[in-house]
């Protein structure tokens, strides 16, 4: 491997990372939302809304986020003067948006799934014993649930993240100059695909091991009951006879 040129190559890509940074974690935070509302509505008892979340999470968890993609930005475009109609073309003509689109819907899925999951590992005597002590429906969710389902959830959560990071890759199929695009031009201008896919992955892998880390941290912070307690410090002898 020539290593000058992977440090040549390592530079070019790097300009890539914003875009590909922007665009995992705007797709977290907005399919963290619509998880929300998905993870409520199969809790809600309500059987509407329970079979609506439910296919839901079957759809988009069941079919590859690639074509998921295609969909979005080459289906949608066969609807042109509808979405004209609804002033909704300006939108899904942009690539970065129709790719938005795309990874917050299928994020949202996954993301609904763990967020039920960790509520539903909520300890039920916490609750019972929350509401013995007359503490409102709100209350309760704040101080009692909310933060227990949090530190259950965030592990999976953790892993959802990373696959997002890595899931913007897909967006280069339709022309995002992302961390993957970058690289495809690259190859097409120099014809060293090894190389520059070496480079490439690193920088992956570097972004999610920074992941990995802003993860545990909050980890640690919500889990103030898994700390090892600080250690005393000692008294001097003749500090304890005065």
């Amino acid at each position: 491997m020539d290593f000058a040129f992977m440090g040549q190559a390592f530079m070019t890509l790097i300009a890539g990372i914003p875009l590909t940074l922007q665009l995992a974690f705007s797709s977290v935070a907005l399919g963290a939302v619509l998880a929300l509302v998905l993870a409520a509505m199969r809790q809600s008892g309500i059987l509407p809304l329970d079979w609506f979340a439910r296919g839901y999470v079957f759809v988009f968890r069941g079919t590859p986020l690639l074509v998921q993609v295609f969909l979005i930005y080459y289906g949608l475009g066969q609807f042109r003067p509808t979405l004209q109609e609804w002033g909704l073309w300006t939108f899904f003509r942009e690539p970065y948006w129709c790719a938005l689109t795309a990874l917050t819907l299928n994020t949202a899925a996954y993301a609904s799934e763990i967020i039920r999951g960790g509520l539903q590992s909520v300890p039920h005597g916490q609750v019972e014993a929350a509401r013995a002590c007359g503490m409102p429906r709100g209350l309760l969710f704040r101080r009692i649930v909310f933060p227990i389902a949090v530190r259950q959830a965030l592990p999976g959560y953790s892993n959802e993240i990373i696959l997002m990071v890595k899931a913007t890759s897909l967006a280069s199929i339709i022309t995002m100059m992302e961390v993957t695009g970058l690289a495809h031009k690259l190859i097409s201008q120099t014809f060293r695909a090894i190389e520059v896919f070496v480079v490439a992955g690193a920088i992956y892998l570097l972004l999610n091991f920074a992941v990995t880390r802003i993860v545990m941290a909050v980890e640690h912070w919500l889990s103030p009951h898994l700390r090892p307690p600080p250690t005393p410090i000692a008294t001097p002898p003749e500090a304890a006879h005065v």
